[in-house]
């Protein structure tokens, strides 16, 4: 599942990843205009018309001795959607494992166990308060959608010089938290007594 979301983010396929990347937008698009409750039906309405005109088609064919009039879509109705035993565990132990990662991080940045990140995440609300001011919601999910179908793209043809230039924002931004941490009363001084000893343990070996 994994690889293919891979490939079609890359444009391996590039008929495949312009009907969905198309699909998105038009959809994205009408939600702009229209409530969701009337997209939603308009997009089943055709859909339905499309199954339900090949279906008929298809028993007309039979009627004048041109076809075995059997159902187009009968590969998809053979398909057995049931899940094992097994399956239901492991699907219900990754949800469980994502629900328990996600407290996890919660707690550590609202309950504040490290001063840092959760100034960090304080600061980053702050910037989207600002964001919030002037895009809406489905305005933010539509120049997601563009990135994440163009920003890999982009990636892959100058990976070269993408990776220099983060690199030297991750050393700048490592000396910014480093002095941050410095500065807040107790975190400088643990920080330098772990530091004492790695160094210490690393000159013994």
């Amino acid at each position: 599942m994994g690889s293919k979301v891979v490939d079609l983010l890359y444009w391996k396929d590039t008929r495949t990843s312009g009907v969905v990347f198309t699909g998105l937008m038009v959809s994205l698009l009408c939600l702009l205009h229209f409530s969701i409750v009337s997209v939603a039906a308009h997009v089943a309405l055709l859909l339905l018309c499309a199954t339900i005109s090949l279906r008929v088609y298809r028993k007309v064919l039979q009627a004048v001795h041109r076809g075995d009039g059997a159902n187009p879509f009968q590969a998809y109705l053979d398909v057995d959607l049931t899940l094992t035993r097994e399956q239901t565990e492991h699907l219900s132990q990754q949800i469980a494992s994502h629900v328990v990662s996600t407290a996890t991080q919660l707690r550590h940045f609202f309950l504040v166990e490290d001063l840092v990140d959760s100034l960090k995440l304080a600061l980053l609300f702050y910037i989207l308060t600002f964001v919030g001011a002037v895009f809406n919601g489905l305005t933010l999910l539509i120049l997601g959608v563009i990135a994440l179908f163009t920003v890999p793209l982009l990636y892959r043809q100058h990976q070269a010089q993408i990776d220099q230039y983060v690199g030297l924002v991750t050393n700048q931004l490592s000396h910014i938290k480093a002095k941050i941490r410095a500065k807040i009363p107790g975190t400088g001084a643990l920080a330098s007594a772990v530091a004492t000893v790695s160094g210490s343990k690393a000159k013994a070996e």
